[in-house]
């Protein structure tokens, strides 16, 4: 028994080094074909459709609410030091650096990514890969591509909506509730937030999208052709994708601070 457990973390260290390793190349080869013709821009545009617009009603509630919630604990915090003058300056600065691009990531995930993973893996079942290879298609630049590439455009898109949204949230809270001088909130918001931040959302909302759309597909392209591979599968892909939406974000805090 000794013996038979360094054997076992090596064979599951192994494998998910191999795996890690398949969907490095996944999503090389799919960028890659994502730059080569015939561009399919119909396919890409059906792509942001399902993965941006369809996600805006979700993105945008969420947002809503984040916002009312910062301004509603932001208010009662700051009351305490005779600083709710700041309120502006808080709810725009934790929404456009943090909470914007996470909340909206893991939205989309479950969402989007969900859909993603069990659309291409129910593809596998029905076998549809071949019969796009039978007609000289290429899978990958067919059905993979316009959705890393649509993620990619997507999320910065509804990352922008929910912060729009996430402050104004704050705003109805904060002034019309709370009564917070209306120019106190724009002014200090309007001197707090640099362009830093503003790049700093948009770097990750950029990388998360990329995250979404990758490992979903990914997850979706090696399931296991059975309903069960499928269901396991989606499960995985938005436990995965959410874990790695909140690994990056630590990453990418600690070098833009």
């Amino acid at each position: 028994m000794s013996f038979d457990m360094p054997a076992t973390i090596g064979r599951a260290t192994l494998n998910r080094i191999q795996a890690l390793g398949r969907s490095g190349v996944f999503l090389l080869v799919a960028v890659y074909q994502a730059f080569l013709p015939p561009f399919r821009i119909g396919r890409l545009i059906k792509e942001i459709e399902f993965i941006g617009s369809k996600s805006l009603l979700i993105v945008s509630v969420t947002g809503l609410f984040t916002g009312m919630v910062l301004g509603l604990q932001g208010y009662h915090t700051l009351t305490q030091f005779g600083a709710e003058a700041l309120l502006g300056s808080a709810v725009a600065l934790s929404i456009i650096r943090e909470l914007g691009p996470v909340l909206c990531a893991l939205m989309v995930t479950g969402r989007a990514g969900s859909a993603i993973t069990a659309q291409i893996g129910i593809m596998k079942i029905t076998d549809q890969f071949p019969a796009l290879e039978m007609m000289a298609i290429d899978p990958v630049k067919y059905v993979i591509s316009p959705k890393i590439l649509a993620g990619i455009i997507s999320v910065p898109l509804l990352t922008a909506v929910f912060d729009l949204v996430g402050i104004m949230g704050g705003y109805f809270v904060g002034v019309k509730l709370l009564g917070v001088n209306e120019g106190a909130y724009f002014g200090k918001m309007v001197a707090s937030v640099t362009f830093t931040d503003i790049y700093g959302g948009i770097l990750k909302s950029l990388s998360f999208g990329l995250l979404i759309a990758w490992i979903s597909s990914f997850m979706g392209f090696m399931a296991d052709p059975t309903t069960e591979g499928v269901s396991t599968a989606t499960t995985n892909a938005v436990v995965l994708t959410s874990l790695s939406i909140l690994i990056v974000d630590y990453i990418l805090t600690s070098l833009l601070l």
